[in-house]
C-alpha cells in the first residue's frame, strides 16, 4: 500500500514510542508528537474593567488554557488546513 507521509502524519524522528495525549473535543487516545496544541490566554475578569486597569499601568494576571486536538477535530475547527499532494511535498 502507497504511503501518504513520509512521517505518518508524526514528528517524533527516531525516539521511539510515545505517549498518548486525550483529545480535548472528542476524547480520542492520539500520539502525544502527533497531537494539535492550541494554547489560549485567558483574563479572569471582565474585559472592560481589564482594559482600564491595564491603561494605568496594573498587572493584570492570565490563565493560559492549553486544549489538545486529534488531527479530524483539528481539520472541523480550521485549526489545521488540508493540503494537496504538490503543497505537501515543497
Amino acid at each position: 500500500m502507497t504511503k501518504k507521509r513520509k512521517s505518518g502524519g508524526r514528528s517524533k524522528g527516531s525516539k521511539g514510542k510515545s505517549g498518548k495525549t486525550q483529545c480535548s473535543s472528542c476524547g480520542r487516545l492520539v500520539p502525544s508528537d502527533k497531537i494539535k496544541k492550541e494554547t489560549k490566554y485567558v483574563t479572569l475578569m471582565d474585559p472592560t474593567l481589564a482594559r482600564e486597569l491595564r491603561q494605568e499601568g496594573t498587572f493584570i494576571p492570565r490563565e493560559r488554557r492549553v486544549k489538545y486536538y486529534c488531527i479530524s477535530c483539528a481539520v472541523h475547527k480550521g485549526k489545521v488546513k488540508i493540503r494537496s499532494k504538490e503543497i505537501r511535498k515543497t
